[in-house]
């Protein structure tokens, strides 16, 4: 299985499926509500960052779509905790998204995603990556898929 739809829309359509998911689910709400939901958001977005910020340091592709585009593999920052920050990073926000929307259905959207970009995106990506450096196996063994 090979990837088809760049990360970044699949993220975006999880965003619209949580805030339309109230429509099945009646929402929750609490005091603070959005102001908790923005700081995940930006905690999400931050790791995210993060990740960016280190691939741009090794001048390697950040193009998901094109994996074995990758000049270096990334081990440092967040790659030291997670093989896969900027998908962390995603999925972090879209708990913030379902905070901010109140969704009840936030936890299995947020499991779709983790199943949809992990077998449509990250295992491509391994298979690449595995192929492409010899220290790949090391470093898997190390460092855990998503924490």
């Amino acid at each position: 299985m090979e990837t088809k739809i760049p990360p970044p829309i699949v993220t975006l359509i999880f965003i619209f499926l949580i805030a339309f998911s109230n429509r099945i689910v009646e929402p929750f709400s609490f005091e603070f509500q959005m102001p908790l939901g923005v700081v995940i958001i930006i905690c999400g977005l931050a790791v995210l960052i993060l990740a960016v910020g280190v691939f741009k340091q090794l001048e390697t592709t950040i193009n998901p779509m094109q994996p074995s585009q990758a000049s270096k593999l990334a081990t440092t920052g967040p790659f030291k905790f997670t093989r896969n920050p900027m998908y962390l990073g995603m999925s972090i926000m879209l708990i913030g998204f379902g905070v901010i929307f109140g969704a009840k259905l936030t936890v299995c959207l947020l499991a779709l995603f983790v199943l949809y970009i992990t077998i449509f995106q990250i295992m491509p990506e391994e298979r690449a990556m595995e192929q492409k450096f010899d220290d790949w196996e090391d470093y898997s063994a190390k460092v855990r898929r998503w924490l």
